[in-house]
């Protein structure tokens, strides 16, 4: 098996450092019979941050420590940075990919638990959660009415970009993710369902996602929360 994570990144400079750091300790508890690669995909980004992605590529005692290839494009559309990120893994040989955000951090069993679904009960996508990184800005309200929609279980029904992984083979079955500026992750894993492709909802993979209130998305998770927080 040969994993490919994707990474959008639009002016991620404040996060996108540790999102890698927590992405190499996912890599690194990988066995040796899996490899995995990183690709960023900076879209219109003004800021620093591909100068800190290529500064995760250094060498430690002549081995990269990072595996980390980019793309650069001028998109602003989510779908279609994704798509080009993932489309590029496959080329280069990816069977698996695993997506997430450029202000997410994965745990460190990220990887692995993935695996661990897919040697159990052959899948072809699995959906992750998400746990929001902190509610110290956010009212308790906000809080309480999250906690009270989210489902934090086995079998839950949630979709993230930032946690989102599936097989290269169905993904350019169903035609990849479409062009939209949201919901591109809700579109992809419908036309999953629509396929009948086999589709684990799991708990155990598992993003900490930023609880910003600053969308990327019009529509994303930060309008999510901030919608939240408006209405209280």
């Amino acid at each position: 098996m040969k994993i490919g994570i994707v990474i959008p990144a639009h002016n991620e400079a404040m996060t996108i450092t540790k999102c890698l750091a927590s992405v190499q300790a996912a890599i690194e508890q990988l066995p040796s019979t899996i490899t995995a690669t990183v690709i960023v995909v900076l879209d219109s980004c003004r800021d620093d941050t591909l100068t800190l992605v290529e500064s995760m590529r250094v060498k430690s005692a002549g081995v990269d420590y990072l595996y980390c290839g980019y793309l650069c494009c001028d998109y602003q559309c989510v779908g279609q940075v994704r798509d080009l990120g993932i489309r590029h893994a496959i080329a280069s040989g990816a069977t698996w990919l695993a997506c997430t955000d450029a202000d997410s951090v994965v745990t460190p069993d990220w990887l692995i638990q993935q695996i661990a679904h897919i040697k159990a009960q052959p899948t072809d996508m699995i959906c992750g959660v998400v746990s929001v990184d902190s509610w110290a800005h956010l009212t308790p309200q906000t809080r309480e009415d999250y906690m009270a929609h989210y489902q934090d279980k086995m079998g839950h029904r949630h979709i993230h970009g930032a946690n989102l992984n599936f097989s290269a083979e169905s993904y350019l079955a169903v035609g990849g993710f479409a062009p939209l500026r949201c919901h591109e992750d809700v579109d992809l894993v419908k036309r999953f369902e629509s396929k009948g492709y086999a589709i684990t909802w799991s708990n155990r993979v598992r993003v900490i996602t930023s609880s910003r209130l600053q969308a990327r998305a019009t529509e994303g998770f930060a309008a999510f929360l901030a919608n939240l927080e408006t209405n209280n």
